[in-house]
């Protein structure tokens, strides 16, 4: 494992970084580090495939796997164990032509837990509190290096998943075991933490889920990544001819667990709430991208019962329809299903967010679905529009 210390990019040992520091060599020596070549393990690795330039790649969306939507593991019934890994992929964000599609990301380096599918967003990695895990960032296949950073949790400084703090980084041909308590119950994320500002922009961002002991699931329960993405970025990482810069980030495409309507409304790759009359419903939602989303409920009032792992006390809470997610923040809602069983939208409610290019409704738009609705008329009309045969 290399010992870099200094900035994520640069390959600084610590005396240069103590000579950084006393203002002995100046930007000058750290301008030198950001050309340097990283040797380890005998892969060299440039700067421009390190942070991913379009320099070090030429790729076409077509030879690349497809993501498959996030899965749920229980590293619990692993024995505390998962392995993660990163995989360029192409990510079909509404691939139908309704609506303002096809939007897509062609190119994003997708989480992949195990020998599961790679995914945006990432595994739902989910344990209990007590059961601490083992997290293994395999990443002898990859082609930059990498980083796993989990919020939330206490763990030691080595774990943090900061190459700048910690000076641990995993290079291309390396693994590298992170230690992770579950000590604080509640939902977290994780995300890598390595050129953080183009890596979770590249799709490399997940829930990490800490049940109490004693946890009972809801009726309905479900987790929701909200993501804001300027997709220039992505087809720059493709190979295309595009300008990107992230001082200028203007982003144009906008998600729910990686989908913008009305593929979100789709049963299999998308994540529409699908309750009966009666049910408690639990949404665990977290904001995975740089800004505010204000998510809306039609004529369902919830309750929020848990902000980023610390429970909300019964006295403090109250019936609401508008939750606003910060960046990195999460919160836990509930409600009970008890509209006229019908068809009900859930969606950002700054309306441009709601939207697919010029194409009005689409993106940061889901929905609340009763089942006795699911035989309607207008319901197999949204069923066309997001491309589901089922």
């Amino acid at each position: 494992m290399t010992d870099n210390i200094g900035a994520p990019g640069t390959d600084m040992s610590r005396r240069e970084f103590a000579k950084a520091a006393a203002g002995t060599t100046g930007l000058f020596a750290l301008a030198g580090c950001q050309t340097a070549q990283r040797e380890s393990s005998g892969v060299t690795v440039s700067d421009a495939e390190a942070s991913g330039s379009p320099a070090a790649q030429s790729l076409n969306p077509a030879d690349l796997p497809k993501t498959s939507p996030p899965q749920v593991v229980n590293v619990d019934e692993q024995g505390g164990k998962v392995t993660l890994s990163s995989v360029p992929s192409y990510h079909e964000v509404h691939p139908g032509e309704t609506m303002g599609g096809p939007v897509d990301l062609p190119a994003t380096w997708a989480f992949q837990a195990d020998d599961r599918e790679p995914s945006v967003p990432g595994p739902i990695l989910r344990t209990t509190e007590g059961e601490d895990m083992e997290v293994t960032l395999d990443n002898t296949d990859g082609k930059r290096p990498h980083t796993v950073h989990f919020h939330g949790v206490s763990k030691k400084w080595e774990d943090d998943g900061v190459p700048t703090t910690t000076g641990i980084t995993v290079p291309p041909g390396e693994k590298h075991t992170y230690d992770i308590p579950a000590n604080v119950p509640g939902t977290h994320l994780y995300h890598c933490h390595y050129q953080t500002h183009r890596h979770i922009d590249m799709g490399m961002y997940g829930f990490f889920r800490v049940d109490p002991e004693g946890y009972e699931e809801a009726d309905v329960e479900t987790f929701m990544t909200l993501k804001e993405w300027d997709n220039n970025l992505n087809k720059q990482m493709a190979g295309m001819d595009v300008d990107y810069s992230p001082r200028e980030r203007n982003p144009n495409v906008f998600t729910i667990n990686g989908k913008s309507a009305p593929r979100t409304l789709h049963p299999e790759d998308g994540s529409p709430v699908i309750v009966e009359q009666g049910d408690t419903v639990r949404i665990h939602f977290a904001n995975n991208g740089y800004m505010m989303h204000p998510m809306h409920t039609h004529n369902h009032r919830f309750e929020v019962v848990e902000k980023d792992g610390s429970q909300i006390p019964e006295a403090a809470r109250y019936k609401e329809d508008v939750l606003n997610i910060a960046p990195a923040e999460r919160k836990t809602i509930e409600f009970e299903a008890d509209a006229d069983p019908g068809i009900y939208l859930m969606h950002c409610h700054k309306v441009f967010h709601a939207m697919n290019g010029n194409s009005y409704p689409g993106g940061m738009v889901g929905g609340i679905v009763y089942k006795e609705a699911m035989d309607s008329d207008i319901f197999a009309q949204l069923m066309d529009y997001a491309g589901y045969e089922g």
